[in-house]
């Protein structure tokens, strides 16, 4: 017999890891495995492996104190480099001492939900969010997240006043709020938010009395216009509660998710303290942590390396956005993070997420394409996939390839059947659809594709 919180745990594994794992085991090899799967639903950049090869396989010391016990939260002097990279990523001295390392990105989000809430309280998200929120978040600390709908009209961006009126009316139903959670640069949506928003976001939590939880793993993966700024920037802090914590990793701006090693970047000390006896059970391998250590000391090769994988994004991300624009599949422009916020909900037999998930599993069945529905990051309407672009080019050319000669053989297939009756229903975007599959009228999309 186990625990009820063991028992749902095991009862609802994230659905973006099983999909990886599936999609893993049998990948796609345009010679060996032409067959096989493609995995356009993993956020990992695939695409700086042989920068990263030299710096990691090749020989470097190792002292007897890379082998022994060392502070849990992190050894001083990797915490030391991690504050001077920090420092620059956030525009704003980031105090050693401020820092918790833990297992990863997903450590160091338990870790802060389950300083800040008891069971039952909540954490406020716009939506649609990472979909892994719902464990890292709420799977341990017993929190609840509240959803925040952001518009697909209004490009899926986050606002200040839709955030205050979330706090506002879960005060009304008597519902203890503890803080806001969001991803900067954004995921699923990869918006890179302006200061101003931030600041905006900020003072809000301040007036509610809430703490925000920035998690900012993408901070480093923006190639767009817009730059990157930090929750921890003073122009952003100048309005600020205080009560920030940031949280940020290897995984996605250095492409080692592998490694597991995730940073808490937290300004109180009673929070601090908390999250040090935390990492008691999510520490990290001191030998990684040296070998990471060593990397973040070289300041032009991370320099360097940075530019070249922002750089590689960047041409992904516009050769896959050519490719959804030619086959006629609305997106969301962004300039930030591994992924495209594709609107398939032309494409679904009925506007319902019940079609959504269905259009999903044909896709992973029969094209064998593994990309994540807009139900997974809890989006307000279905149709919506999540498609990662940050791996080789003809991988992501495969796997969009196989998805529009879907979706032109089910439309096909649907024409076949349809009477001379033809029903709308209202889209995503609040726009009229047929029922029947059809490409979409891209005309109508000038708010997202604008």
């Amino acid at each position: 017999m186990v625990s009820r919180r063991a028992a749902a745990l095991a009862a609802q594994p994230p659905a973006i890891a099983a999909a990886h794992f599936r999609a893993e085991a049998d990948p796609y090899h345009p010679r060996l495995r032409p067959d096989g799967y493609v995995n356009l639903g993993t956020a990992e950049n695939r695409l700086v492996w042989d920068l990263l090869a030299p710096r990691l396989t090749g020989p470097r010391p190792l002292t007897a104190a890379d082998t022994h016990y060392a502070p849990l939260h992190g050894t001083d002097a990797f915490r030391e480099q991690l504050a001077r990279f920090l420092t620059g990523v956030c525009r704003t001295e980031v105090d050693p001492r401020h820092l918790v390392v833990v297992s990863g990105a997903t450590g160091a989000l338990d870790v802060i939900a389950s300083v800040l809430c008891d069971p039952g309280e909540a954490i406020i998200v716009p939506a649609p969010y990472y979909g892994a929120f719902d464990v890292d978040l709420a799977g341990r600390s017993g929190a609840r997240l509240l959803p925040v709908p952001l518009s697909a009209g209004g490009n899926f961006q986050v606002t200040a006043s839709g955030i205050d009126h979330a706090l506002t009316r879960a005060r009304e139903r008597g519902i203890t709020v503890r803080a806001v959670a969001l991803a900067s640069p954004g995921n699923p949506v990869g918006h890179v938010h302006p200061p101003r928003v931030l600041r905006e976001i900020a003072e809000v939590a301040g007036r509610h009395g809430v703490d925000v939880i920035a998690d900012e793993i993408y901070a480093s993966s923006v190639f767009g216009e817009t730059p990157f700024v930090s929750f921890l920037d003073p122009e952003v802090r100048t309005a600020g509660t205080g009560r920030v914590h940031v949280v940020w990793g290897f995984a996605k701006d250095f492409g080692l998710p592998g490694f597991k090693i995730g940073v808490l970047c937290s300004p109180d000390p009673e929070v601090r303290a908390a999250a040090r006896a935390l990492a008691y059970f999510a520490a990290t391998s001191t030998d990684t942590q040296a070998l990471l250590r060593d990397v973040l000391a070289d300041h032009a090769w991370v320099a360097r390396f940075l530019a070249e994988s922002r750089r590689r994004l960047a041409l992904s991300h516009a050769s896959s956005a050519e490719l959804l624009s030619a086959a006629g599949i609305p997106f969301v422009p962004v300039g930030a993070g591994f992924s495209l916020w594709a609107d398939l909900g032309a494409w679904l037999a009925a506007p319902t997420f019940a079609a959504e998930h269905d259009l999903w599993e044909r896709l992973l069945e029969r094209a064998r394409v593994n990309v994540l529905p807009g139900q997974f990051f809890a989006s307000p309407d279905p149709g919506w996939f999540r498609i990662c672009y940050a791996t080789d080019r003809a991988v992501v050319t495969e796997g969009i390839s196989r998805i529009v000669r879907f979706l032109d053989a089910s439309a096909s297939a649907s024409a076949s059947t349809t009477t001379t009756t033809t029903t709308t229903t209202a889209g995503p975007c609040g726009e009229e659809r047929a029922a029947v599959s059809r490409p979409v009228d891209a005309t109508r999309y000038e708010s997202i594709e604008g």
